[in-house]
């Protein structure tokens, strides 16, 4: 039914385009517009039945049909990038290309073996910074211990009473001994410097942190400083005690 009306109004359209073409144009002062609406009527149907005659089957046949219509996302498409032809290389690649990878698992075992296994670690300041203060503060704790200590650094970062970066709080004032004990803070024992940088690299990648409970102050068995006193003990791994204030 749609496709008959459509041939009907484009066969109207013809014959009227026809019509136009060979006769003038004249305007009516009559003051009843339908007193000729029988005889014009009849004169315009007439014009269409010649017009049909007059046209070939792929005309009838395009005016029956209509225009081809893109589906919408085309249309789409063609609207967004109109200059722009698809690049069927572009599209073959990007059929082919592998999945994203999966974030990196990053359950941590405790132990050499395990964390000898892990890819050689880089990085930036905050690495280098954070793999220092392990080496300096817990080398000669078991790997347990060493993640322990990174913990209560990256636990101070995220604290508000400290500063907010690893380098910030390893360099504050007054809170890791290596820094002011007179001593050189030049790493020279290798597979220590490679465990602590391993370490760091674990953790700022983010490792999980339950070892301390959160604590963001520790201090070896041998000393027993003034703030022990008030703040909560949450943990003893090897030679240090922990606390959250």
């Amino acid at each position: 039914m749609r496709k008959v009306r459509t041939l009907f109004g484009g066969l109207m359209m013809a014959a009227a385009l026809t019509t136009v073409a060979k006769a003038d144009v004249t305007l009516s002062t009559a003051t009843d517009p339908t007193a000729d609406l029988g005889a014009q009527m009849a004169a315009l149907l007439g014009t269409e039945r010649s017009t049909v005659r007059a046209l070939r089957q792929d005309q009838i046949t395009a005016i029956a049909t209509g225009p081809d219509v893109a589906p919408a996302a085309a249309s789409a498409a063609a609207a967004a990038a109109p200059d722009r032809p698809a690049d069927a290389t572009a599209v073959a690649k990007a059929a082919e290309a592998p999945a994203v990878a999966a974030p990196r698992d990053l359950t941590i075992r405790y132990d050499a073996a395990w964390l000898a296994q892990q890819p050689a670690p880089t990085g930036g300041e905050d690495w280098q910074c954070l793999r220092k203060a392990i080496y300096f503060e817990a080398r000669g704790e078991s790997i347990r211990g060493q993640f322990a200590v990174a913990e209560v650094i990256l636990n101070r970062v995220n604290s508000r009473r400290f500063p907010g970066s690893v380098c910030g709080v390893v360099h504050q004032s007054g809170q890791f001994s290596f820094l002011f004990d007179g001593h050189s803070d030049t790493m020279r024992d290798r597979g220590a410097i490679d465990r602590a940088g391993r370490i760091a690299r674990l953790m700022l990648d983010g490792a999980p942190r339950g070892l301390t409970a959160g604590a963001t102050y520790f201090h070896t068995t041998g000393v027993r400083p003034s703030w022990s006193h008030r703040f909560d003990r949450t943990a003893q791994i090897g030679a240090h005690l922990f606390y959250r204030q």
